[in-house]
Formats: structure tokens, C-alpha cells, sequence
């Protein structure tokens, strides 16, 4: 049985292989063995279980002879030394990017992702709180998360009948004094102008709702009814990354270390002495066996996180002449999540949306049990070093449990289960994403600097920067004034009482 099915395979390629070989990447005449091998290779393994090499006596003597013989025949990974887009970051906004590009243009467009955390384990998306609102106060914001949560909605038609990212669709409480009071319920009319849908509740209406809250020194509060909530981020992650490397996108598994230079004597830029253009061509990229390989591209996606303003100054981005002198305003910013239970019968029940007080303390409700997660921004002064990810659990007694106590009585019994840290892309020109073309390197495009609400605009952004390169434009949702430019004339956009 084993035999013959490995026959079958065996024919099938024999075809695939004259069918497809003058279209296949590389000239390396054995490669289809290799392909071949690697295939078969679990069927020749059950086989040995039963038929030994002669000279052999045991199944791992013949396995390791196996493994010997067809070394040379595997196919070596091969680095690409050229593609038409390079994306730095293979973070959520990365693979976003990444399906989008490969979705719209399949083979139209060679797509190579470059990660130098593998296993994800400090990248900010893995450790997001995976929060989706639509309570903010600019319009491309709450338009990028109605999006979002358009596409979780229909993730199974995005990215298979295997997408799950248990979503919880229990909403936000923003709560305010009455100083941001007005603030609020201006902003929660734009977001239901803008197709949201929530409601402006008074305290006496909040206490009914949710009679486990204290409304000391709140004026209003606005909760989500729909499309809001929160989700998986690492599912996220992964329905993305492994749907852009079923259309082709190639992932490498490296540091972006520096990048090479051209000068353009021919080209003509505003602001730019002739013949004193350079050119971003070439990246270099450092594999985890030390070895630095460059790749040449024909447009950079910088979607780096936390690192994205590092990784701009190697683009002279903040340290050059002219325009460049003006810096990628993005950097870390360490955040602590705690994960703490309380066993009061007067604990927030299922229904509980993810509440954010006045004081930007937070929490939600996670699985069942009286279990919780919870957390606080810290003051501009007193921002966490961002040299490690330890978490610091003073934090948790001195400012967070204080104010969810006032907040939720039920909650002053509270007992920290675990604890992590995570950073923050934070933009510290005003907090918003940078989305489109740097102005001197027309073939970088920014999809960066989203401090602490990215994760839930990975779709809208991702389709954004697609349209952007395959169709020069912005079609669904218009981010220009989201763009570099906005740093050069000095016009922050802020966000008004919203965290």
C-alpha cells in the first residue's frame, strides 16, 4: 500500500515537473529529486520499518543511513536576493500587507517578508490585549475599525474555514468626568454618524446595566453594542501569515542590519541638490548563523513595531540632510498586562465590556471563573525601561489595583495570576498611525506608530498599503492625512479624550 501510493506521487510529479519546469525559480537540474525525496521521504521511512538496509539491525541505524544518502539531495533554503516589495516586519500590519499584496497580484508580484523574531515571543502583536473599538474621534480611525471588524465578521472568507479568532463581541465602556463629558458624546455621535453603534448611558442608566460599578465621579459613559470587543491577535497573526505564504510570499527569518545606497545623477527631487540623490536599493539582512545576505527591492514596507524608528535611521531617516533630517517620530514604549481573579459573587459578570476609566486604567473579563485582565498607561514621566520585557508588579499595587478597586469594589479581594509586558510602536508626535510615502524615499511606504491600537487595523491598513502600490491611490478608506507629511507642516492628529 505504502509502495504503490508512493508510485502514484511519483507519476504525479513526473507531470507536474514537465508541465511546469521552465517556469520553476531556480536551474538547478536536480531539484525536482530533491522535491521528490523530501516528499516521499515519511513513506520510505514506514518502509524501512519493515525492510532493512543489508548490514543494518535496527530501524534507527537505517533512518540515520536514510538521512545520510538523501542530505545531498535536499533542497538547500534559498535566500532571495531580489523582489519587487520587502516588508520589514512580519508582525499583524506585516502579514497584512503581505496577504493583501499577494491576494490582489498573486505571481504579478514577488513579496518577501523579512522577521527576525521567529517565534514571535516579543513582538507587540503577540502581547496585545486584542482590543476592537470603534470609539475614537477621527474619522479614518473609526472607519479603519469598522473595517476591522467587518473582517473578523467574515474572517473564514478572508483566510479559510480554519480562522477562528474568539472574537467576544461584549464592547467598550469609556467612562468620563465630567470635564471630557461633552467630548464623549460628540464623539459617540460622529461614530454612529459613521455607521458604530453604541450608547451615551448617565450614571443612573450605568448603575441598571452594570450594578457592579461605582459611578463616583463619572459624568457619562459610552458603551459598544455592536462590532466591539475583543479577540485572539496571535490567531490573527497567523490566518494572515499562513494565507500570504499560500499565495507565495516568502518569509525570511533575519535582522535587517543596514541598507545600500545608489546616486541618481539624473534624478530631479525638490529640496535636493542635483546629482545628490540617493536611491534605497538594497537591504541588508543578517540570518540567525551570523551570515548578512542584501536583497534589492523595488519598494520598502517599513511595518517594524516598536523597532520602526531604529530601523528608519538606517534609511537616513532622521540623520541625513534636507528633509531627511525630520526623524520617523516611533519608538517603544514597555506596557504591563495583568491577568488577576476575584472570587466575589459581586465580581463583573459575562456580559461585561472591556472598561477603560478616566484614570486609562482598564480591564476585561477573560474566559470565565472571575478571571480578568487588566492594566494602566503610564504618565508620559514615568514610562517603564524598555531594555528588558520583565514586568514590574509594584506597578500593579501602587497604580492599577487602586483605581480598579475605587472603580469595581468587588474587585479590592483581586489576586495577580500571571503577569507579561509587552511595547508599544508609540508615535510620540501624536499618537496616531503613519500610513503612506516618505517624501524623499518615494519607494519606502510607512505602515507604523499605531500605539496600542494596530492590531485591530490590521485589515483596513493592510488592504490601504495594496491599493496604494498596485493602484497609486487610496480607493476604500482615505488615510492622507495620516501620511509622513503631516510631521513636515507640523499638523498633529490627535484623538480627542480617547486613550
Amino acid at each position: 500500500m505504502i509502495l504503490a501510493r508512493s508510485v502514484r506521487k511519483l507519476r504525479c510529479l513526473s507531470r507536474f515537473y514537465s508541465d511546469h519546469k521552465s517556469n520553476h525559480p531556480t536551474d538547478d537540474p536536480i531539484w525536482p529529486i530533491r522535491r521528490t525525496i523530501n516528499i516521499l521521504k515519511n513513506d520510505f521511512r514506514k518502509v524501512g520499518r519493515f525492510i532493512l538496509p543489508r548490514g543494518l539491525t535496527s530501524r534507527e541505524d537505517a533512518e540515520k543511513e536514510l538521512d545520510a544518502h538523501l542530505e545531498k539531495y535536499r533542497r538547500p533554503e534559498i535566500f532571495p536576493e531580489h523582489c519587487d516589495i520587502l516588508i520589514i516586519g512580519g508582525g499583524g500590519m506585516g502579514s497584512s500587507i503581505a496577504y493583501w499584496l499577494k491576494k490582489e497580484a498573486l505571481e504579478g508580484l514577488n513579496v518577501v517578508v523579512v522577521e527576525k523574531d521567529a517565534t514571535y515571543s516579543n513582538a507587540s502583536t503577540a502581547l496585545s490585549v486584542g482590543g476592537l473599538r470603534q470609539q475614537f474621534s477621527l474619522v479614518e480611525n473609526i472607519q479603519m475599525s469598522l473595517y476591522g471588524a467587518e473582517f473578523i465578521q467574515n474572517i473564514k472568507e478572508h483566510l479559510g474555514d480554519d480562522a477562528d479568532v474568539n472574537f467576544t463581541p461584549h464592547g467598550y465602556l469609556l467612562l468620563a468626568t465630567e470635564e471630557g463629558a461633552e467630548t464623549l458624546d460628540r464623539n459617540s455621535r460622529l461614530q454612529n454618524e459613521l455607521g458604530a453603534r453604541n450608547e451615551i448611558l448617565t450614571p443612573e442608566k450605568m448603575k441598571r446595566k452594570f450594578p457592579w460599578i461605582n459611578t463616583d465621579g463619572i459624568a457619562l459613559g459610552c458603551h459598544g453594542l455592536e462590532r466591539e470587543g475583543w479577540f485572539d491577535p496571535w490567531c490573527l497573526l497567523n490566518g494572515f501569515k499562513r494565507r500570504a505564504q499560500e499565495m507565495g510570499a516568502q518569509y525570511v527569518h533575519g535582522d535587517v542590519t543596514g541598507f545600500e545606497f545608489e546616486k541618481m545623477n539624473n534624478m530631479v527631487v525638490v529640496g535636493v541638490e542635483p546629482g545628490s540623490y540617493e536611491a534605497l536599493r538594497r537591504a541588508v539582512v543578517r540570518l540567525p548563523n551570523g551570515e548578512e545576505k542584501t536583497i534589492t527591492f523595488a519598494f520598502c514596507i517599513l511595518a517594524a513595531g516598536a523597532q520602526s524608528g531604529e530601523v528608519a535611521r538606517m534609511m537616513k531617516i532622521g540623520t541625513g540632510e534636507g528633509i531627511l533630517q525630520l526623524p520617523l517620530p516611533v519608538e517603544p514604549r514597555k506596557r504591563y498586562v495583568y491577568v488577576v481573579s476575584s472570587q466575589s459573587p459581586d465580581c463583573p459578570g459575562l456580559n461585561t465590556p472591556l472598561t477603560i476609566d478616566p484614570s486609562t486604567t482598564y480591564f476585561r473579563r477573560d474566559g470565565l471563573c472571575g478571571n480578568f485582565v487588566c492594566g494602566k498607561s503610564p504618565t508620559e514621566d514615568h514610562e517603564p525601561n524598555c531594555d528588558t520585557l520583565d514586568v514590574d508588579h509594584e506597578f500593579f499595587e501602587t497604580e492599577v489595583w487602586p483605581r480598579l478597586a475605587k472603580r469595581v469594589p468587588s474587585f479590592e479581594s483581586l489576586k495577580v495570576n500571571s503577569a507579561w509586558a509587552g511595547y508599544y510602536e508609540y508615535n510620540y508626535f501624536d499618537k496616531n498611525g503613519i500610513i503612506g510615502q516618505h517624501p524623499y524615499h518615494n519607494n519606502v511606504i510607512f505602515a507604523t506608530g499605531f500605539s496600542g491600537h494596530g492590531i485591530q487595523q490590521t485589515p483596513a491598513v493592510g488592504r490601504a498599503v495594496m491599493e496604494l502600490i498596485i493602484r497609486g491611490q487610496y480607493e476604500t478608506i482615505n488615510l492622507k492625512r495620516l501620511g509622513f507629511d503631516r510631521l513636515i507642516v507640523d499638523e498633529p492628529m490627535f484623538e480627542s479624550n480617547i486613550v
